[in-house]
């Protein structure tokens, strides 16, 4: 099966539940305060997105796996992030492990991705 658009990827999906799941995250009282936080975190999140986007837009393999490697480190940036948020009380450990697991699931299909581009580069 052919993949068309960037909205078909399982990760970049994922990532936009991820992205919706911090956004929820930053309507907490206390997170919603600390805007470097929230800033830091929804930032970080919507770079998943974008750089998977960007990525499969772009006109070689190569320059896909790096948009993708950008998309990684984002994704340790929220899990970061999230720690912050549990450190300082703006999320609970159910809502920190719900979405430290998200990051997880993005990370997995985006190495996934980059083990099938590989495969196609050398």
């Amino acid at each position: 099966m052919r993949i068309e658009k960037f909205e078909e990827l399982q990760c970049w999906q994922e990532a936009r539940k991820l992205t919706r799941t911090l956004y929820a995250y930053t309507k907490n009282a206390g997170f919603s305060n600390d805007l470097r936080l929230t800033e830091k975190a929804t930032g970080a999140s919507i770079s998943v997105m974008t750089s998977i986007s960007e990525g499969f837009h772009a006109r070689s393999a190569k320059i896909f796996i790096r948009l993708l490697g950008d998309a990684r480190r984002s994704v340790a940036e929220v899990q970061s992030c999230l720690y912050v948020a549990l450190d300082q009380q703006y999320i609970q450990h159910d809502d920190f492990i719900g979405g430290y697991l998200q990051c997880t699931v993005v990370r997995k299909l985006i190495n996934g991705l980059i083990g099938r581009l590989n495969s196609r580069v050398t």
